[in-house]
This record gives structure tokens, C-alpha cells and sequence, in this order.
């Protein structure tokens, strides 16, 4: 079966070793942290005001002490943008310093520009971060993303597809998936085959905005939402992928202690049966 780990973003009012102590009670196999070096929040939201981001300088330390604990170091959500070789080797050098298998990268935001035009400048960077990562025995996973250029495994495809999978990967962001780019699951691991590198799972619902325009999505508990989690893992366990599951809970309705614990209920319950012969 998959390990299971979760992405530190989700304990936003937690310091990095209160995250760690957290994985080990839960039994929680590993952590992927958010780095950047913007000024660790005071704990009061997950994306502006998050305790529980390491700087580039402290990823090797927090490493160190996740194995200390027993805690794998899954990956370094990074916010290397399309075109910015100078983040994409500064995270690389520090992911290949601490150990660390890859780092995260995105695609442009759409801004209305043609998709082609956005695509093109794409792949070059992609052919420029095959160089980096090899240089460093590092990967570079592309994070699917609603209002990029790559919401979709089919869009990411088009920009991956003639990257060595071994440098340059992709991470199928479930929950993304719910806000934009939304195929079939089977459907999807098929098209990424061997660039499927990692994935993130949350949940969201719609919930009408009581004005009668569009409903408006929410993200919500792992119990809670429109991700049908039983066929994510299903395609996942028939497309061949053992890898990670990294959990990505990004509410507040609950303490990150509960939230952590309900998605992982929410995981073992919907493991794929395995057929044997």
C-alpha cells in the first residue's frame, strides 16, 4: 500500500518540531514542508500566516531531525515560478544538500495571453530544469494547479512529455482537481504514465452562494467533499503507482491533530483491495 504523509501547510498553527512530534504520535511516515523564506506566521491562517514554513536555510536541520524521529523528508514544496532559474537552483542545491528526492515547480498562471505562447516558454524551462536536476541527483516535480497553464494531467502532459521522468515529474494534486481540470482518474494516470511522481489529497465542496449566481467552492475536512477518494485510489493501485499520498487538509474547521486523524481514516478506509492469485 501507499505511505502516507502529509504536507506541513495543513499545521499552520504548529512550529516545525511540534509538526514532527505530531507525525510521530499519529504514526504519520513522512512530512513534505513548505519552504520559503518569507517571515514564519504566528499561526492564525494556512496560506498568509503559517507557522509551519521552513526557510531555505533551515531545510537541512529539519531534515535532520525528521530521520532523527523517524520521519521521512517526502519533498520541498518550493515556489520555484516558470522562468526563475535562480529559485529552481537554489531549491535544488538545498534539496540535494538535505537529502531530500525533489523539489516543487509551477507552470505560468494564466493571464490571458495564448495557452501556446505560455506552453512554449514552458517546456523550455522544463529542458533547463532537467539540467539542473540532474546536476544535482534531484527531481522537479510539476504541481497540477488550477489558473495555471496545467490544471489538468492532459494540459501537464502536453508540457512533460518529452522530460526523462527520472528529473522531471509531476505531482496529481486531487483536490486541485475539484476546482479546475477535473478527468477521470484512471483516465489521468494513464496520460501521466511514468511522469506521476507524487500526490496531494483534500477535499472541497460547492456551496450555493445564496444569490442565485455560480456556487462557490469551499475546502473542507477529508470526510467532507465532493473527492471521491475510493476511486483515486483505486486508478492510482491499477495505473501501478506506490507511491506517496501526501495529505493536504487546508480548513480550519478542525485542530490539525483531528484533521490529520480523520484523513487518515479517510485513507485506510478507501485502501484498494489487492487481488491475489
Amino acid at each position: 500500500m501507499n505511505p502516507i504523509s502529509a504536507c506541513s501547510i495543513m499545521f499552520y498553527d504548529r512550529s516545525p518540531d511540534e509538526a514532527i512530534a505530531l507525525a510521530v504520535e499519529t504514526g504519520l511516515a513522512g512530512i513534505e514542508w513548505r519552504v520559503t523564506d518569507d517571515d514564519p506566521g504566528t499561526g492564525t491562517d494556512v496560506f498568509t500566516d503559517n507557522r509551519c514554513t521552513v526557510g531555505f536555510a533551515d531545510v537541512a536541520a529539519i531534515a535532520d531531525r525528521c530521520r532523527r524521529s523517524g520521519v521521512e523528508v517526502v519533498g520541498l514544496d518550493t515556489y520555484v515560478e516558470c522562468g526563475d532559474l535562480v529559485a529552481a537552483r537554489r531549491a535544488a542545491t538545498v534539496a540535494a544538500e538535505a537529502g531530500v528526492p525533489w523539489f516543487r515547480f509551477r507552470t505560468p498562471w494564466r493571464d490571458g495571453a495564448p495557452w501556446v505562447e505560455h506552453a512554449d516558454r514552458a517546456r523550455r524551462f522544463v529542458d533547463e530544469l532537467q539540467e539542473i536536476a540532474s546536476a544535482h541527483g534531484v527531481r522537479a516535480l510539476l504541481e497540477l494547479h488550477q489558473r495555471t497553464i496545467c490544471p489538468s494531467a492532459s494540459l501537464t502532459q502536453r508540457i512533460v512529455a518529452d522530460a526523462d521522468p527520472a528529473l522531471v515529474g509531476v505531482i496529481y494534486d486531487a483536490g486541485n482537481l475539484l476546482v479546475e481540470g477535473y478527468e477521470d482518474h484512471g483516465t489521468a494516470v494513464d496520460l501521466l504514465g511514468a511522469h506521476l511522481a507524487h500526490v496531494h489529497v483534500k477535499n472541497a465542496r460547492w456551496v450555493p452562494t445564496g444569490t442565485g449566481g455560480p456556487w462557490e467552492l469551499q475546502w473542507s475536512p477529508m470526510d467532507d467533499g465532493v473527492l471521491d477518494v475510493g476511486s483515486l485510489r483505486t486508478a492510482l493501485h491499477r495505473g501501478g503507482y506506490d507511491g506517496w499520498l501526501s495529505l493536504e487538509d487546508f480548513t480550519t474547521d478542525l485542530a490539525p491533530e483531528a484533521a490529520l486523524e480523520v484523513g487518515l481514516q479517510v485513507l485506510h478506509a478507501n485502501e484498494p483491495a489487492v487481488v491475489t492469485s
